[in-house]
């Protein structure tokens, strides 16, 4: 009988770190397993990701041999499949590699009519529960645990897309035409006091002014002296020198 594979610890997982397309409708991405199969892997053997449904997951077998290994077109019937084969060595401690593996990336495999296993885009949103599974020559070696039910982001239809706004987005518009409408209102009070006091500070202006040139004006309208009588005896010769003739003193 063959020797059943090793149960190492290891959980497979989707980065808990933000990722840009960490789950999208076809795909996901997985946690590299990098020096798990270390002290049981040979340079010849061979790791696989396993992907199942999560509700089939306990009843998967694992195949003895990589001709029977279950190929991704029958997932829809045999509710899992075998993908990413990869060297063993790709996984060990000193080889450099990417973080993370991505599932269902490979958008050929709808047109594959070969039996080669490959990793196609999943074609529901599941949830799928996936395992490593380290297989040599002689069959299955070692065998992580399987993931948490793993589900996909669902694709909205078109016309499920409700076209009118909907009444919370109404009542925040009345509430912003309100508000935009007392704002005019207080902008358009406080520039009418504005103006107002400016126009009060012309006119204070203006009065002054006018005062100051109505006093101004009188001053220039005072009538010119008339010129002083002559008194009898008086002759004046050349203009501006005048002579009297003394007057007798007047009688007691």
């Amino acid at each position: 009988l063959p020797t059943p594979p090793a149960r190492l610890p290891y959980v497979p997982q989707v980065p808990p770190t933000a990722l840009l397309g960490k789950v999208t409708a076809t795909t996901f991405a997985l946690e590299r397993p990098c020096c798990v199969f270390d002290g049981h892997a040979d340079p010849s053997d061979a790791v696989w990701l396993v992907v199942a449904f999560a509700n089939a997951s306990a009843a998967f077998r694992n195949p003895p041999c990589r001709a029977d290994v279950p190929p991704y077109k029958q997932l829809p019937t045999a509710r899992s499949y075998m993908t990413l084969e990869t060297a063993a060595s790709a996984y060990s401690c000193s080889a450099p590699s990417p973080p993370v593996l991505r599932v269902g990336a490979d958008t050929a495999c709808r047109d594959q009519g070969r039996q080669d296993p490959c990793n196609g885009p999943l074609p529901s949103p599941g949830p799928y529960r996936v395992k490593f599974l380290l297989m040599g020559c002689r069959g299955p070696k070692a065998e992580t645990r399987w993931s948490d039910p793993i589900l996909l982001r669902r694709a909205v239809s078109p016309s499920a897309i409700d076209p009118a706004p909907a009444r919370r987005g109404s009542a925040v518009l009345v509430i912003a035409s309100i508000l935009a409408s007392l704002g005019a209102a207080l902008a358009t009070a406080v520039l009418g006091a504005l103006g107002a006091k400016v126009w009060g500070s012309l006119c204070h202006q203006d009065l002054g002014t006018d005062a100051f040139i109505r006093r101004s004006y009188r001053t220039h309208h005072i009538p010119p002296a008339l010129p002083r009588p002559l008194r009898p005896g008086c002759r004046c010769s050349p203009p501006g020198l005048c002579r009297c003739a003394p007057q007798p003193p007047a009688p007691c």
